[in-house]
């Protein structure tokens, strides 16, 4: 007996686990532990590295001081230019000689300019855009000359660079007589344009306008020749305290003691007052500069104002463009202002009685603020906005270095309404490029984050009614052997490209939407409505007849209705769009049975082809297996002992879905919808594919859109690496990560009280 037992005995090693097994075990816990750990590196990697390139948007710009050149003994400088590259600047002080000066080492050389020799100067004005220095003569003649720079390198690479002082035509104006007390000239290339105004001593003064051109032949250019002289002397209530002209030689501005700022368009039918403005409100402005590009002109009042004017169309209309004010700055201060406009951006430094500040007309922002260690007369700033140099009355020449790579970005440039040159108000919008250097980049990211909502909105109104609905029926009352085929084929959609469906929604799904808007409307309308009426119907139906499709088939008599009813509504589409969607021509009156014109008429929004409905249809169809795997899944995984108990109480089907099922699994529904909205909200292709690309800030469901993540996409890999454009968009990886992050974190928390509100005791 007993060595019986002691041959059935149990082996006390069964439990043990294998070595092979334990090791395995513990290389994969560590595995999992290092795996874990590097993939929050590397999250905090990528936000750190984000973080770092845009950082450098929102710093204020740094300036250094430099040398100091002294030219005690010569007369007071009326003009201040420099090279390219801030190494040479010259000065000019009304006499027959231009002074420039060595940056580096102080070296001074003087150039005779032509044609000055016994000229007495009177009058000098300065365009730093062309480098040059226009003349008005005691004698009333007017002219110019220029100064060039020319780079010249060494056998060991080194730079340096030359200079020399071209003549340029001299005019004599016809209107008035006397000295010319004030002028300006603006170069347009093929026409440009001199203002002069002449006064004897003690008389009336009298200004005209010269119109400048050049003849072109087949083979050269001809010399410059006056066009014509427009005297409009008349048309100034007071005596001229400022003048300026366009850097394009289209507009003259005119400032009078009286406060008045009087504009004069010139062009090819010759010039004529096109507005009169007051400013400062009868303050006078004693100063006027335009600022790169020629559109804005800074105003300066005698307290210091300033304010900044731009040529604005109105809103409605064709209406000629006139002056309005779109920015104001602080005062500069007392003392005689000087400023300088930086012909790379729309930069100017500006300042009074040894106060300097650099400000910049996008952002509306002070860049920098300091003192001189004297007062200027006179400013400039190099082409490359690196330099910028103040002379004083007694000779003094400061170089600064300055470091200001991203002047036009700032908070408000980012996501405020910003006044842009030309524009009839303040507007959120993305430009980031454009045609010319003059351009204003506007890199508003509100347009883009209002797309990515209006892309992921349209989805989800789309999908989450379709997948979650599916979820609720494949879970709930679908037979299994449906089941095995519905889902699978669900989970293989998820597998879809996107670029694959762009395609399609950009090729097919656009162009049938566009001609059939009133079926698809009617269509989206009558499937759900034949849905419910037959259910209703269905349920009043006798158990017996109900019966033959029990076990959840009675989708078998709900489908061909469905389809018979789409189909329905599809054709009746056309006649449905003669009856409430006509447009009427105002030009001739006809009507005309057309969506696409009835819809801008009736609500004044626009209608495009690759529109908002088009993404909601499309990409609602990429989130929908999403949606449905997860929902499908959290369903299905309430205990069925739950449902078997509110059965057996007497509860419908419906009920236990309604009262059991969804309650106990709406954490998981939760869930699914919002890895939904991260899909929709991440999307890129099918936005690019499917939607004209546009930032726009409406939530029109016919016009397009640009997303956060589209954008990105598109422009990236043209951004200069480093530039403002390049770093602005890291700022919209940064704000997309936060959306999505701030909306995971309150889904989070939500789901976690969903949970423990239906927890089973």
């Amino acid at each position: 007996m007993s060595s019986s037992e002691d041959s059935h005995s149990p082996d006390p090693h069964r439990f043990e686990v294998a070595r092979g097994t334990l090791l395995l075990d513990r290389v994969m816990t560590q595995v999992i532990r290092v795996g874990g750990l590097a993939v929050i590196l590397a999250i905090f990697g990528i936000f750190f590295f984000i973080f770092q390139e845009i950082v450098p948007l929102f710093s204020a710009a740094k300036v250094k001081k430099g040398n100091q050149t002294d030219l005690r003994g010569k007369p007071a400088p009326q003009v201040l230019g420099v090279d390219e590259w801030g190494a040479l600047p010259f000065l000019y002080a009304g006499d027959h000689v231009v002074q420039f000066i060595d940056a580096e080492n102080g070296r001074r050389r003087e150039i005779e300019a032509p044609g000055l020799a016994g000229a007495a100067i009177s009058a000098v004005a300065y365009d730093p855009v062309k480098r040059r220095v226009a003349l008005g003569l005691k004698d009333g003649r007017v002219g110019s000359f220029r100064v060039r720079y020319e780079p010249l390198f060494d056998a060991a690479g080194n730079r340096s660079v030359d200079a020399k002082v071209e003549e340029e035509p001299w005019f004599e104006p016809q209107t008035g007589t006397g000295p010319v007390r004030r002028l300006a000239y603006g170069d347009g290339g093929n026409l440009r344009v001199l203002a002069v105004v002449r006064a004897e001593e003690g008389g009336p003064e009298t200004v005209s306008i010269l119109r400048l051109g050049q003849k072109r032949t087949l083979v050269s250019q001809g010399a410059l020749a006056l066009l014509d002289e427009a005297d409009v002397s008349e048309e100034i209530s007071g005596r001229v305290v400022s003048i300026v002209a366009s850097q394009n030689g289209s507009a003259v501005l005119v400032a009078d003691d009286s406060g008045t700022v009087s504009y004069f368009q010139t062009d090819a039918s010759g010039t004529s007052l096109r507005q009169e403005f007051a400013p400062f409100n009868g303050r006078i402005p004693v100063r006027m500069d335009y600022l790169f590009g020629g559109v804005s002109v800074a105003l300066t009042a005698g307290d210091g104002d300033q304010a900044v004017y731009s040529l604005v169309r109105p809103t409605e209309g064709d209406g000629e463009r006139l002056f309005v004010r779109i920015k104001e700055f602080g005062s500069i201060g007392e003392g005689v202002p000087v400023f300088a406009s930086s012909t790379r951006n729309k930069s100017f430094l500006t300042g009074a009685g040894g106060n300097l500040t650099l400000r910049h007309l996008t952002s509306g922002s002070t860049r920098w603020e300091g003192r001189a260690p004297f007062e200027p007369v006179t400013a400039t700033i190099d082409e490359k906005s690196e330099h910028f140099f103040i002379a004083g009355a007694g000779g003094e020449i400061q170089r600064f270095t300055m470091r200001d790579p991203h002047p036009e970005a700032g908070w408000r440039a980012f996501f405020g309404k910003v006044w842009y040159e030309g524009g009839a108000e303040p507007v959120y919008q993305w430009q980031s490029t454009g045609g010319t250097d003059d351009f204003e980049p506007k890199l508003s990211l509100i347009p883009l984050i209002i797309g990515s909502l209006k892309g992921t909105v349209y989805a989800l109104l789309f999908s989450v009614p379709v997948a979650l609905l599916a979820a609720v029926f494949s879970a709930s009352f679908l037979p299994a052997e449906a089941k095995r085929i519905l889902k699978p084929a669900m989970e293989i959609m998820a597998s879809l490209p996107s670029v694959v469906l762009g395609f399609l929604a950009g090729i097919w799904l656009a162009p049938l939407i566009e001609e059939r808007v009133p079926s698809i409307l009617l269509t989206a309308l009558a499937v759900p409505l034949s849905a419910i009426l037959v259910g209703l119907l269905w349920s009043r139906q006798p158990i017996q007849i109900r019966a033959l499709f029990e076990n959840g088939r009675e989708w078998l008599v709900l489908l061909p209705i469905l389809f018979g009813a789409a189909w329905l509504a599809w054709s009746l589409g056309p006649a449905v769009e003669r009856m409430f969607f006509v447009y009427e021509d105002p030009a001739t009156g006809r009507r005309i049975a057309d969506f696409r014109l009835w819809w801008p008429q009736a609500t004044g929004s626009g209608f495009d082809q690759r529109n908002s409905l088009v993404v909601g249809f499309m990409m609602g169809f990429a989130v929908i297996p999403v949606i449905f795997t997860i929902a499908e899944d959290a369903l299905s995984n309430v205990p069925r002992t739950l449902s078997a108990a509110a059965a057996a109480l007497g509860a419908s089907r419906w009920q236990v879905v309604r009262t059991i099922v969804i309650p106990v699994a709406s954490p998981g529904i939760f869930s699914a919808l919002m890895i939904g909205f991260g899909r929709a909200v991440g999307e890129t292709m099918i936005v690019v594919m499917a939607t004209g690309n546009t930032p726009v800030t409406e939530w029109n469901i016919f016009s397009g859109m640009r997303t956060l993540s589209a954008n990105i996409a598109v422009e990236l890999p043209e951004a200069a690496p480093g530039s403002t454009h390049y770093r602005t968009l890291f700022l919209g990886a940064m704000v997309l990560f936060l959306l999505t992050f701030v909306v995971n974190t309150f889904a989070e928390v939500l789901r976690q009280r969903l949970r423990e509100k239906n927890q089973l005791v």
